[in-house]
């Protein structure tokens, strides 16, 4: 989520350290509400990815909708991740773009992800975050 033409900003003292970083991917607020209307609550569990995969997906007619959706179901996906999986944290990339490091080095573009899932609904939340896990 590098949104380069904000251009500089105050910045939030919890960038700087690991937790305050996953804090705030951790907002997800629009796919809080979605999921929130649809009666599946996101307590950062395994079970919450499988039951928003089950959401019928009525954003998929509005592409701005789509694309902020898209974002939050990745990040979502990756603060289950980081807070699930051993080893698993939050890095930012040069490019601005946050991805989920396993301890193996692997990473994961979770946004990129999101916005698979949320254009096709495959893969699916749940399945990804297996593959992960497994790792």
């Amino acid at each position: 989520m590098n949104f380069p033409f904000l251009g500089k900003r105050r910045e939030d003292h919890r960038t700087h350290d690991a937790e305050g970083i996953g804090d705030l991917l951790a907002d997800c607020d629009l796919l809080r509400s979605q999921a929130s209307r649809e009666g599946v609550r996101l307590d950062d569990s395994a079970l919450s990815l499988e039951q928003l995969d089950q959401v019928l997906p009525r954003w998929r007619g509005d592409e701005e909708i789509l694309t902020w959706l898209g974002n939050d179901a990745g990040l979502y996906l990756g603060t289950v991740i980081v807070r699930t999986v051993p080893g698993a944290a939050w890095f930012i990339r040069s490019d601005g773009q946050p991805v989920v490091r396993l301890s193996s080095g692997r990473e994961f573009d979770v946004v990129a992800s999101g916005h698979e899932w949320a254009t096709d609904g495959v893969p699916e939340l749940s399945q990804l975050y297996g593959e992960v896990a497994e790792v």
